[in-house]
């Protein structure tokens, strides 16, 4: 069966599960016992779907990177590429991978980077950042900024206001301040192992297994640092209690539709353009059986294949990693992410000697953080909410 299949099944069984709430709701407004448990199951039918789909998704990710060619035809007047692109470079790291760095080219010493390890290939690194854009919330809704140092980023503390001029009367102006906040490099890292028996085995794809496992480990760990970090040892967290989003209000009781609608008008109307909810995976589900004022449900599924669920015609995203009391709404092209210099990979030459595997770990310095917190609002929720 494929996606776009499984898309109508789904918001064909969405559909008759509305429709079943809305006709076997009491005057109270409740289900029956055995009402609830034929609606959860309908609701369990529609999560499966969404799982199936997100999952043949993800293959298909898979196959298409799979399916990359290995090497760049050769063209008219080839450039004779040097240093951490060359062809040469990828395939002395992929030998020092193959025999646990006891086989270590010359050329890698063009790439030892501050703390004996090695930096990554280019075209690595490139499939590396391919792999975090994708699975990182962050990283696909913010700005990314390469670094070398720290980034100093000015910010208009206050805005210029037009003035009406009176004929034959002086102009004057009002003075614009600028705050700066910086992009310093938090370092991350994460380690992989592999039994000896892959690593030897050269009909295992050890470069794909490589760039996947530390692509979706440095993804995740990015991602919860970008929500919740505490801006000292990680990037500053889109969450932070000072210097991440605008708290738009905090609810005293259950979740209702005339919140969402308030957080969406809380948000001005400029950032409203290119805004998105983000929330808890838990918190959405507790969203998908509000209705507006209309007796419309503010939760639509996606119709076509790569588009993100709906709420009140907004995207939303969710992640694991976002705190479950609180939902975001704006323009996160204003969370600006600062990469510095490139990732590098050290081996762990003992540490899992004694289970017959070999560990490797990567590295990357990197940091992130909310350059204008008006550009999103936060709602804080009840604790209700999430019980």
């Amino acid at each position: 069966m494929t996606i776009q299949e499984l898309r109508e099944k789904r918001a064909k069984a969405w559909d008759e599960a509305k429709k079943f709430l809305d006709s076997k709701r009491n005057d109270s407004g409740l289900l029956s016992e055995e009402d609830s448990k034929t609606y959860d199951a309908m609701e369990a039918q529609i999560v499966a779907y969404g799982k199936e789909i997100d999952r043949l998704e993800r293959q298909e990710k898979l196959n298409a990177e799979l399916g990359k060619p290995t090497s760049e035809p050769i063209l008219n007047n080839p450039n004779t590429k040097i240093g951490r692109a060359s062809d040469e470079y990828k395939t002395a790291m992929l030998n020092a991978f193959r025999t646990n760095f006891r086989q270590v080219s010359n050329i890698l010493q063009e790439g030892v980077d501050g703390d004996g390890g090695y930096l990554v290939p280019v075209e690595y690194d490139k499939r590396i950042i391919e792999s975090l854009n994708e699975e990182n919330i962050m990283r696909k809704l913010g700005t990314r900024i390469p670094t070398k140092g720290e980034h100093k980023i000015n910010i208009a503390a206050s805005k210029t206001a037009a003035v009406w001029i009176e004929e034959g009367k002086p102009i004057t102006f009002g003075e614009a301040a600028f705050e700066q906040t910086f992009l310093d490099a938090h370092k991350v890292g994460a380690a992989i192992k592999v039994t000896e028996e892959l690593l030897y085995d050269s009909a295992f794809p050890l470069e794909n297994y490589i760039i996947k496992m530390f692509g979706q480990a440095i993804s995740d760990a990015e991602e919860d640092a970008f929500f919740n970090g505490n801006g000292t040892t990680k990037p500053t967290g889109l969450f932070h209690a000072t210097k991440g989003g605008q708290v738009a209000g905090t609810l005293t009781s259950a979740l209702k539709s005339d919140d969402m609608l308030d957080l969406v008008y809380t948000l001005k109307r400029p950032y409203r353009k290119n805004a998105a909810f983000i929330m808890n995976d838990r918190t959405l589900l507790g969203l998908r059986k509000l209705k507006d004022n209309n007796g419309a449900y503010i939760w639509q599924p996606p119709y076509q294949a790569g588009e993100p669920d709906r709420v009140l015609g907004y995207p939303v995203y969710t992640s694991a990693f976002v705190p479950e009391n609180a939902i975001a709404f704006g323009d996160y092209k204003y969370y600006n992410i600062g990469d510095r210099g490139s990732r590098s990979f050290k081996p762990l030459t003992e540490l899992f000697a004694g289970e017959g595997m070999v560990g490797f770990m990567m590295k990357e310095r990197v940091d992130g953080i909310l350059v204008l917190p008006e550009a999103v609002q936060i709602m804080k929720l009840h604790n209700s909410t999430n019980t």
